[in-house]
């Protein structure tokens, strides 16, 4: 039980264009602050840091240098340095922050899409089915929605039911008996 405050936003124009993502998940022993840089239009990720409070304490810094993702991780087992293949299209989802699933949205069925999951320093690879246009039920209300099931090299498949406009408004992690659903309607 918790909850995930956060905000995706455009910025810059021409070379400089960016798509941010921050926010804060606050669960009871912990808070996640993670922060994306992500290049247009797809949400490839260029950089990304994540502080963790409480329980399981740890920072992670990470950039795209070339071909490849350099990371500086501090935690309370010490400081370590590591390097993960940048993939074109390369994503960065991290593992209980529901936000980071709107930067899958555009995925093409059965495409494989490689995605940076940087707490858990793994590189996997994540693969939409064809969308199925369903009614989700969020609190009251019953919302058009997109699911689509990714498929993970991992076995830890994922589900993500998403708006017209491509918002996240339902992750499910099946393996993890993780579930992540928005209280609010925007717009």
């Amino acid at each position: 039980m918790g909850t995930e405050v956060f905000v995706i936003r455009r910025a810059g124009r021409g070379r400089v264009d960016a798509i941010f993502a921050n926010g804060t998940v606050s669960m009871r022993e912990y808070e996640v602050r993670p922060l994306l840089r992500a290049d247009p239009p797809a949400g490839e990720a260029s950089s990304y840091q994540v502080s963790v409070t409480g329980q399981q304490a740890i920072d992670i810094r990470l950039a795209k240098d070339g071909r490849r993702y350099v990371a500086t991780v501090r935690s309370a087992a010490g400081s370590e340095d590591r390097e993960f293949q940048a993939r074109p299209e390369t994503r960065v989802v991290e593992l209980g922050v529901a936000h980071h699933y709107y930067f899958l949205r555009s995925g093409r069925p059965g495409r494989p899409i490689p995605v940076l999951e940087p707490r858990s320093r793994r590189l996997i690879t994540l693969t939409p089915s064809e969308p199925t246009e369903v009614e989700l039920q969020l609190g009251p209300n019953l919302v058009d929605a997109r699911r689509v099931e990714f498929a993970s090299d991992e076995e830890d498949d994922r589900i993500v039911w998403f708006d017209r406009q491509g918002r996240v408004l339902r992750v499910e992690v099946p393996s993890a008996g993780y579930v992540a659903e928005r209280t609010d309607l925007v717009g």
